[in-house]
């Protein structure tokens, strides 16, 4: 899987990228993750990206020119599954887009900044639009960030035990059940007697039984 990631400040994905589960990908060569900085597409002395809304208001919008160079200069190097706009109005994000992307090869994803980019980019270029939430940041760095880490864990290979992925939350519409490590016994709180039992089928019994009543209390939305 390539992820190619467009930002006025790329720089600030750069740590995220270098650590983790993420490292860990692109060293197994299972993922590549390349930015690109939206200046290098600019013109001008000083590289402006972006300029005054028409019709007036507050605050900047990014302007199409240097993003259509930017998204055409990689389309002529690939052909792209997706192109995402990360932008607060977009579709929130959920489990079952994150499974679908994991199976894509390609992907290339804008992040907004100020008041976002002009809209003939979403008109001409952009696939798909995706929220992280019903929040505004202060661009879609910190949004591409995650998209791109719920994405990359999925890849076969990226974790160890690649059916811990599948028992997370969310993927089969429930709340993941509690969990328990060593010791047994902490001041008097002992660890539930099923989960030491050995029994496999009382555990995943328990273990659904829980999901069910953490799904229902916490996010009955969900069920």
């Amino acid at each position: 899987m390539r992820i190619d990631i467009i930002s006025v400040v790329p720089k600030l994905m750069e740590s995220f990228f270098a650590h983790s589960i993420l490292k860990r990908a692109k060293n197994k060569g299972l993922a590549e993750i390349h930015l690109h900085d939206l200046r290098m597409y600019a013109t001008g002395k000083n590289r402006q990206v972006d300029d005054y809304a028409f019709g007036g208001g507050a605050g900047m919008v990014l302007q199409i020119e240097p993003i259509a160079r930017c998204i055409r200069a990689l389309q002529s190097e690939r052909t792209y599954d997706e192109i995402i706009y990360l932008t607060p109005d977009g579709e929130r994000l959920a489990q079952r887009t994150v499974n679908q992307l994991s199976l894509k090869t390609n992907l290339l994803l804008l992040c907004g900044h100020y008041k976002g980019v002009d809209q003939r980019v979403r008109d001409l270029f952009v696939t798909k639009e995706i929220s992280i939430g019903d929040y505004v940041l202060s661009g879609g760095e910190l949004a591409a960030a995650v998209l791109t880490d719920a994405i990359v864990r999925l890849v076969p290979g990226v974790l160890n035990d690649e059916t811990s992925a599948l028992t997370d939350s969310f993927q089969d519409n429930l709340l993941a059940p509690p969990v328990y490590t060593r010791p047994a016994v902490f001041e008097e709180n002992a660890v539930p007697e099923v989960l030491l039992s050995g029994h496999e089928a009382k555990i995943e019994q328990w273990r659904l039984d829980q999901s069910l009543a953490l799904t229902k209390l916490k996010r009955p939305d969900l069920l």
